[in-house]
């Protein structure tokens, strides 16, 4: 099995890297840490990785809006590069503030014909930071990360994570694409059904999205915080996992290269 080189993409403000770095390196990868910095300085430093990940975090502060300065710095300064690598066969994975930088650097849902983004994420319902467990449905047959999965209960930690669609056309040919690939769900799978299962009132329970070739994948909830049985907020009730729900994610991406 070929070893991939995964490149986790940090910027001031992300804190997930570490963690994510680790996710990648036990599920059998070969992880680096590198810093946005270092890639506007040589971008052709992305061409000897395989797997990038923008892991989770307050790149910039959220100054403007949640990831809305690393996507510019994405659309305004490696949009070449970036287009190449996810045009080469390559893994791109967002989470929560990842996911924020990969919708609005238009490289997970690239921009209409008049430059008009057809999705974004906002703020959360209620106006406030929201960290809870959620539970997820998988909805796709094609994104590379959710292959084998049915659901999951993983974390979330976000203010700005509702899904929003530009219209309903633009929803439903996401939805016939299955790029809609991870929606909230309550305990016995059922749709969510508004708030708290349903933690930002996103639009048709939409947790994460994929591009149509199934391999760019963006998340709100985190699964670099559930590796291990004990991180479960609940295992001494219920019982210990040999593995967290997350790690599969992590290992679909190395796998996809073996």
């Amino acid at each position: 099995m070929t070893t991939p080189k995964v490149l986790v993409l940090r910027a001031p403000g992300t804190n997930c890297d570490h963690e994510t770095k680790y996710a990648f390196e036990i599920a059998g990868g070969q992880a680096d840490r590198v810093h946005i910095n270092r890639v506007l300085e040589n971008p052709s430093l992305v061409e000897q990785y395989q797997i990038m990940c923008i892991p989770g975090g307050f790149s910039y502060g959220d100054d403007v809006a949640a990831g809305r300065i690393f996507a510019n710095q994405m659309r305004s300064h490696l949009a070449n590069v970036m287009h190449e690598f996810k045009n080469s066969n390559k893994l791109i994975l967002g989470i929560c503030n990842g996911f924020q930088v990969l919708i609005k650097s238009g490289l997970l849902l690239e921009d209409d014909a008049n430059g008009d983004p057809p999705a974004t994420l906002c703020w959360n319902n209620h106006g406030l930071y929201e960290d809870r467990w959620v539970y997820l449905q998988n909805n796709s047959d094609q994104c590379v990360f959710l292959r084998g999965v049915d659901r999951m209960y993983l974390p979330i930690a976000h203010a700005e994570g509702k899904f929003v669609m530009r219209d309903e056309v633009v929803a439903d040919q996401l939805q016939a694409n299955q790029q809609l690939a991870l929606r909230y769900v309550d305990a016995s799978g059922a749709p969510a059904n508004g708030f708290p299962e349903n933690p930002n009132g996103a639009q048709r329970n939409v947790a994460g999205v994929c591009d149509e070739s199934g391999r760019v994948f963006g998340l709100m909830p985190h699964p670099e915080r559930f590796l291990e049985g004990t991180q479960h907020p609940r295992w001494t009730r219920e019982g210990l996992q040999a593995e967290g729900d997350g790690l599969t994610l992590f290992r679909n991406a190395v796998e996809y290269f073996a």
